[in-house]
């Protein structure tokens, strides 16, 4: 699609791109297969009687979300496949990405991995209207369901995500310090410092998809933890280096060892301490970490 063309279907589908890429990514976890999911869209939009739509906007999520649920059933079934845990595919993002804290929280590792224990329509439910603020209704025609069922399961999904992501998320400066403490531990191998950022329950989970090592289930409790990190450093060999930014809007890691790039670590934080910590190590997943994806709720 061309900036310069001047059709009114090109230039509403234009202007709400980002935020079309961002409700696919946020139902799938996968930047290609919301890209699939937005070209899907867009050549059933281009079929569309503009003069009958009251909302483009509306109608393009409507659109958009039909297509993302049926990708996500496809995806479950892939995943029930994957080896070892699935995490979503990390995105370098901008900082305007990480101001909004509403939008940057459910766009962290940490949430999407949670929605992954989500039945596809209710994620779908629970990512428009939590995170896009889109109403019942519109909803609704999304999913085919009346508005009453559709608030049916926004009230289930809500109350099971709620039950696993933490009480009181840290602020984006004590994330930012706890990652910072994290990195400085890491780095010049002090185990004790390590130790003092972890909470005492910090589930560590890592994606290598068959293709990189990694734990096969999630590893619970800060020693466990430290132990498996430890002895993945040490196999490893080589020089380990890490870099600081910007992850789904949330601070994270760029790890790399000798000089090439072996994952993306992304961190949940709460009372000042790592709870959660998401290392991305299935090389599939890491093409989006050199350059910025917009992203946006609006």
């Amino acid at each position: 699609m061309n900036d310069h063309v001047t059709d009114p279907a090109t230039e509403a589908f234009v202007a709400h791109r980002d935020l079309l890429f961002t409700v696919a990514y946020e139902m799938l976890g996968s930047a290609a297969d919301a890209e699939d999911v937005l070209q899907e869209a867009w050549l059933r939009w281009v079929k569309v009687d503009l003069t009958q739509v009251r909302d483009q906007r509306a109608y393009l999520v409507r659109i958009t979300t039909r297509q993302a649920l049926n990708r996500l059933r496809t995806l479950k079934r892939r995943k029930e496949a994957y080896v070892g845990p699935w995490l979503p595919e990390p995105l370098l993002t901008a900082p305007d990405v990480a101001e909004d804290v509403e939008l940057s929280e459910n766009l962290s590792l940490a949430l999407m991995f949670i929605l992954e224990t989500l039945s596809p329509t209710e994620r779908a439910v629970f990512v428009l209207h939590e995170v896009f603020d889109i109403g019942y209704d519109d909803i609704a025609a999304a999913i085919d369901k009346s508005p009453s069922a559709a608030r049916q399961i926004a009230y289930r999904a809500r109350q099971h995500v709620d039950a696993r992501r933490p009480r009181t998320p840290a602020s984006p400066e004590e994330a930012r310090e706890a990652l910072n403490s994290f990195q400085r531990a890491l780095v010049t191998g002090d185990l004790q410092g390590l130790l003092d950022v972890l909470a005492p329950d910090v589930v560590f989970v890592s994606d290598g998809g068959g293709l990189r090592l990694a734990a096969l289930r999630p590893v619970v409790g800060a020693d466990k933890v430290l132990r498996y990190m430890a002895g993945s450093v040490d196999k490893a060999g080589g020089i380990l280096t890490s870099e600081s930014t910007t992850v789904n809007g949330n601070p994270g890691l760029i790890l790399r060892l000798d000089g090439v790039i072996d994952g993306v670590l992304a961190f949940s934080v709460e009372n000042a301490r790592a709870t959660g910590l998401y290392y991305v190590r299935n090389p599939e997943k890491l093409t989006r970490i050199e350059s910025e994806t917009p992203l946006t709720s609006r």
